[in-house]
């Protein structure tokens, strides 16, 4: 199972991307991420990536088919997901990040970015 914890529905992904994460996770389940306040401090980034680590570890006990790889795709804003991320690992829970290839056309006096996805990779403690 995926756990996708991003700005980014699972069924507004690409096929290729999709395609992927079925082959290999199995089911892929979104979890909304959370707004963080710009003006946050340090202690309610901290109690906000602790409370998701909690809702991660819930529905993974709950959905999660130990047979089957599971990870949280986690993409956002970037202290919170710094945060999480080494909270989760702590927790030997895998965590990947979706990679893409930026497509790039000038048209005009305007930058057309498409972004392709390549792979997801995961985040390590180096």
């Amino acid at each position: 199972m995926l756990i996708n914890l991003s700005n980014h529905p699972y069924k507004y992904w690409l096929e290729g991307q999709i395609m992927i994460a079925k082959r290999e996770f199995g089911e892929v389940i979104d979890l909304p991420f959370p707004d963080i306040n710009p003006e946050a401090k340090p202690a309610g980034i901290k109690a906000a990536a602790e409370k998701y680590t909690e809702k991660i570890i819930r529905l993974s006990e709950k959905y999660n088919d130990t047979n089957k790889p599971f990870a949280v795709h986690l993409m956002g804003e970037m202290t919170f997901s710094f945060a999480l991320v080494s909270m989760l690992l702590k927790k030997d829970i895998r965590c990947v990040a979706s990679t893409t290839e930026r497509i790039t056309e000038q048209k005009d006096t305007r930058k057309i970015s498409e972004f392709r996805f390549v792979r997801f990779r995961d985040y390590k403690l180096l």
